[in-house]
């Protein structure tokens, strides 16, 4: 089967339209890495606080380029066997018992990959073949500082070994984005292997675009109330700040409860959709939200 090449965008300009195609609006502060991260053939590395857009842009971008996306999420204890290749014991000793049943004895036969179980990591080599995927390593500060250490190794050859089979090498880098919450510091020695970029919160006028493009049924007043109260809200001393992806759940809420403006009683009804820690929401109730309120509708 012949390979189907990555057509990638001819310019900054050209990438930041066809992710506005996919509904995500990247200011050219986000858009210059991620296109050196295609040209130049190098991990993106994206920090910035939950709920920022980390993730979306995988998301969008394979479906901008037309490809595959192959999610690995981090987590404490991750291992290979659960990010690269585990084999399927149960069903090798099956085959075995059934070899040794039918009077041969070739044990290799069990080693076949019929019976490799593929993770993220291999999944994404393997796709390369036909089309390099997008491999999204999401979190990655979630994960141990020894897996850390293998991705080091991974990034450096993309190709895994497995005694049974042998080494099985990418035909060209895949896409590779990574992203981390700052939980902890990621080692300089992975940051260095990447582009790297950081996504604040956005302003104003970005997060108005967001929410009238991904909530396009909510007034235009109403939109810009949400926004102004968010924006205000985020200044507040709170243990958990919300995001992007609150701020549009919570616009999708007050358009489902046919509201046009913003007033105390729906914000007091409907916080448990934007903030979701109680203390957060326990402090931001009463005076502090009706100046927070007053302040956003100014």
């Amino acid at each position: 089967m012949s390979r189907a090449p990555l057509n990638i965008p001819a310019s900054v300009d050209a990438l930041q339209e066809a992710l506005a195609g996919e509904q995500y609006i990247a200011e050219r502060g986000l858009a210059v890495p991620v296109y050196l991260a295609l040209r130049l053939k190098r991990p993106l590395f994206l920090e910035g606080e939950p709920g920022v857009g980390k993730t979306e842009v995988a998301k969008v971008l394979a479906s901008a380029m037309k490809t595959t996306l192959i999610r690995l999420q981090c987590y404490e204890g991750l291992d290979v066997s659960q990010a690269v290749y585990e084999w399927n014991y149960p069903r090798q000793l099956l085959e075995i018992r059934m070899i040794e049943t039918s009077g041969e004895v070739d044990r290799a036969a069990a080693t076949r990959e019929l019976f490799l179980i593929k993770r993220p990591l291999l999944r994404a080599i393997e796709e390369t073949r036909e089309r390099p995927p997008v491999l999204l390593i999401d979190e990655i500060d979630r994960a141990d500082e020894e897996f850390e250490g293998y991705l080091l190794e991974f990034l450096s050859d993309f190709q895994v070994t497995i005694p049974e089979l042998g080494t099985i090498r990418a035909n060209e880098p895949p896409i590779v984005i990574i992203t981390s919450n700052r939980t902890r510091d990621v080692h300089d020695a992975l940051k260095r292997r990447c582009v790297y970029s950081w996504i604040p919160y956005p302003s104003f006028d970005k997060e108005l675009r967001i929410v009238t493009s991904k909530v396009p049924r909510a007034p235009e007043r109403l939109a810009r109330q949400i926004t102004a109260f968010v924006q205000e809200l985020r200044t507040a001393d709170l243990y958990k700040a919300a995001g992007i992806s609150e701020t549009l759940d919570w616009a999708a809420a007050l358009v489902a409860l046919d509201r046009d403006v913003l007033d105390a009683d729906v914000i007091e009804e409907t916080l448990g959709i934007l903030l979701k820690n109680q203390e957060d929401i326990d402090s931001v109730r009463g005076e502090r939200m009706s100046t927070i309120l007053a302040r956003a509708l100014a």
